[in-house]
C-alpha cells in the first residue's frame, strides 16, 4: 500500500467515525454528540477526535476499541463500510 492509499483509508475511516458519531444522540440535548463530547467519553481531546475524523492521525487499536464502544458499535461494525464510497465522501468534505 502506498502513502496515498494509506491516507485515503485513514480519511475514509475518519468519515465513518464522524458519520457514526452523528447517529449517537445526547439524551440531554436530543442532538448528536459533538467531537468534544466523544472526546470526553473516550478520554481524548476534541482536537484528537477532529484529527481522527479528518484522517490526519493514525489511531491505536485500543483507541478505536474505546471509540467504537462509545459509538455503540463493535469494532467489526466500525470497519464494515464500502471503502471506495467513503474515500469519495471523505474527499468531498
Amino acid at each position: 500500500m502506498n502513502e496515498t492509499e494509506l491516507n485515503n483509508c485513514k480519511k475514509a475511516l475518519g468519515y465513518r467515525i464522524s458519520e457514526l458519531r452523528k447517529k449517537v444522540i445526547n439524551p440531554e440535548t436530543n442532538k448528536p454528540i459533538s467531537q468534544e463530547e466523544l472526546g470526553l467519553r473516550t478520554g481524548h481531546a476534541k482536537k484528537t477526535i477532529g484529527e481522527l475524523e479528518r484522517g490526519n492521525t493514525n489511531p491505536r487499536y485500543d483507541t478505536l476499541l474505546i471509540i467504537s464502544k462509545e459509538l455503540n458499535v463493535t469494532i467489526q461494525e466500525l470497519f464494515d463500510f464500502d471503502m471506495k464510497k467513503y474515500i469519495k465522501l471523505s474527499n468531498k468534505s
